[in-house]
């Protein structure tokens, strides 16, 4: 279906990929991994045709369909949910007015015999197939299914797609690639911004779809789930293994250690070659063979091995000072934005040493009851006590908020640090993958996975006995990601976390609190044990679904947040501006864009390699995480505030 024919991608004097070749068949699922910076964002870009490469080629057949997503993309904010969604059907619609004009056209003729009257009947069979293949019978229903199953809700259909927050109107784009049916997916961190059962939903509509899909993902559980093959992305080169991911951890391996050996055999052999052509190179006796051995080592095909770091293996939590038995007592908690009620009735508590996972719809109130229990938001209702001498560390989502832009990396450590450990700064640094000049940067310029790490290290230098974590592995690999989760399994503090990655989940928590329909619910279990509880109620849901009020009862409910007309007006002022901080970040996002698309270009036919080009497009695209990360925030303070 897809031929990746010999490709080659060169940046001046560096080449990303050399002569790699790779076939993707219909109905395969396939698995692009690699180090980050491996290039497998650009191997989707050149399939999509909106990248060129150096040499080789792309080659579709004519009938091939191609829906890519990226980890980032603009949405339409001049229309609804449900109207941003149908424009998924476009071809749908053209289908339909062909269909109906080449029907009248065969209507009014009479020619049967001629071959003018077949091909127009052989145009609408075409058109009517298409016109099938593509849903044109069930959009309504399709595009209902596929909101619902990407977590939005019905009451949500004609809300504006400008009052979604950044993860939320991804999934509108998700929505609509699903929706188009094409011939290959090429998906680009898909599970970011999703939820746990999203992402369950993902993985069955994936499984079952007609059609090819190639994705990058860092999420194991979703990559064993939906992939059969994987391809690795190493030093410029391929490795195909017709395998899902964990067994291809298995096999690369196997794999690596050969290689290793085959290094090691030829690393001595070059040593021993060079040896004896500087020890006989002035030996007239000799110079046949020293000019043997020269050629020898200049016809010689290196072999490479990708570098493992292993600096992060060991890297561990301080030991947990001791505290109370009870760490947290929650009575009756509950919170309310004016009349927007997150949540309420949450009644349980945490006892030394328990690893929670808190999990949910995104907007359900997770991240809210972590905020609470961390004393960074009060409770509308309720009682949160926390124990004796319970210290607490937490890891936001928000990692802007909580590190000063302007310091260096270096400098955000070094200003916590305390005692004998300030001497290992740089140790600490190197083993969260900072390194050289890495350290002497400025926060305000990483991207969002080194804010990530950089904002664990600061954690691990000062001892707590419990941890809150937001979203831990967003924006980490998959080896940062091992080494956290190992990390966590030997910490004998207590741990709560906000995590939709099941893989990551898996080993560490004993118990679930599910946040769901305005309560919070206690399931004692791992991660997996808590799925299977929620596929079976779900069944029994179904079975016994209960009556959804109307909205003229819905209306006809007392609310007993009403705002006077002062605290109106506030709100109004508020508003206002709020919205014009998000337009402004708007602006400044389509300039970077502009820039980066310019550089882009430039490098496309770019036969020098150029330092300060390549230095000013990485402060771009950090630059850009930075804005996106900014908005993210500046459109949930928006939508926030309209829900009071």
């Amino acid at each position: 279906m897809i031929s990746i024919d010999n490709l080659t991608v060169s940046f001046g004097g560096w080449t990303l990929f050399d002569g790699i070749s790779f076939l993707v068949n219909p109905k395969e699922r396939i698995g692009l991994v690699g180090k980050n910076g491996a290039g497998k964002t650009t191997i989707l870009k050149l399939i999509a045709g909106l990248q060129q490469p150096t040499s080789g080629a792309v080659t579709k057949n004519a009938d091939c369909t191609i829906g890519y997503l990226p980890q980032q993309m603009q949405v339409a904010d001049t229309t609804t949910l449900i109207a941003e969604t149908a424009k998924a059907f476009e071809e749908v619609l053209a289908l339909e007015a062909e269909i109906e004009r080449l029907t009248a056209e065969i209507a009014l003729r009479t020619d049967y015999e001629s071959e003018e009257y077949e091909k127009l009947l052989h145009r609408l069979n075409d058109a009517n197939d298409r016109y099938h293949i593509l849903g044109g019978d069930t959009r309504d229903a399709d595009i209902e299914k596929t909101l619902l199953g990407l977590g939005f809700r019905r009451d949500e259909f004609e809300k504006p797609t400008r009052e979604f927050s950044g993860g939320w109107r991804m999934r509108i784009e998700l929505a609509k690639l699903l929706l188009r049916r094409p011939s290959i997916f090429l998906l680009d961190e898909p599970t970011n911004h999703l939820d746990i059962e999203s992402i369950q939903w993902l993985e069955e509509y994936l499984k079952n779809y007609n059609g090819a899909v190639l994705l990058i993902s860092h999420d194991r559980a979703f990559l064993d789930n939906v992939t059969t093959r994987t391809i690795e992305l190493s030093l410029g080169k391929i490795y195909d293994y017709k395998v899902p991911y964990s067994q291809f951890v298995t096999l690369r391996a196997e794999r690596r250690a050969q290689q290793l050996a085959a290094y090691q055999n030829q690393q001595r052999l070059i040593e021993k070659s060079e040896e004896f052509i500087e020890k006989f190179r002035y030996k007239p006796t000799k110079s046949n063979q020293v000019q043997s051995r020269i050629k020898q080592l200049d016809k010689l095909e290196r072999i490479e091995v990708e570098e493992e770091d292993l600096a992060t293996l060991n890297i561990k939590f301080p030991p947990a000072p001791r505290s109370g038995q009870i760490v947290a007592d929650v009575k009756g908690v509950g919170k309310a934005f004016g009349s927007h009620r997150v949540f309420s009735g949450a009644e349980f508590t945490i006892h030394k040493g328990d690893k929670i996972a808190l999990v949910g719809r995104n907007g359900e109130g997770k991240t809210t009851f972590a905020r609470m229990l961390i004393g960074e938001l009060e409770q509308s209702e309720g009682e949160i006590k926390i124990g004796a001498n319970v210290s607490i560390g937490y890891y936001a989502q928000n990692q802007d908020d909580l590190m000063n832009g302007d310091f260096t990396v270096y400098d955000t450590l070094d200003r916590v640090a305390v005692g004998d450990i300030r001497t290992r700064l740089r140790d600490i640094l190197g083993a969260f993958l900072f390194r050289g000049e890495d350290v002497d940067k400025k926060v305000k310029v990483l991207s969002g996975g080194e804010r990530s790490r950089l904002a664990m290290a600061r954690m691990m230098l000062e001892p707590h006995n419990l941890l809150v974590l937001d979203e831990p592995t967003n924006h980490m690999d998959m080896r940062s990601k091992d080494i956290l989760k190992t990390a966590l399994q030997k910490f004998d503090g207590t741990v709560v976390v906000v995590s939709h990655d099941r893989e990551f989940l898996d080993g560490i928590v004993d118990k679930v609190y599910e946040f769901r329909d305005g309560g919070v619910r206690e399931y004692l279990g791992g991660i997996y044990y808590f799925l299977e509880k929620r596929k079976v109620e779900n069944l029994h849901e179904i079975e016994r679904k209960a009556p959804v009020a109307t909205a003229k009862e819905a209306s006809q409910e007392p609310s007993s947040g009403k705002l006077s007309y002062e605290q109106k007006k506030e709100q109004e002022k508020l508003l206002r501006k709020l919205r014009k901080n998000v337009e402004q970040i708007e602006a400044q996002l389509a300039e970077v864009e502009q820039k980066i698309a310019e550089y882009d270009a430039r490098f496309a036919v770019a036969t020098e390699y150029n330092a300060d080009d390549y230095k000013a497009y990485d402060e771009l695209k950090s630059r850009y995480d930075h804005l996106m990360h900014e908005w993210e925030k500046a459109s949930y303070e928006v939508e926030i505030t309209e829900q009071q």
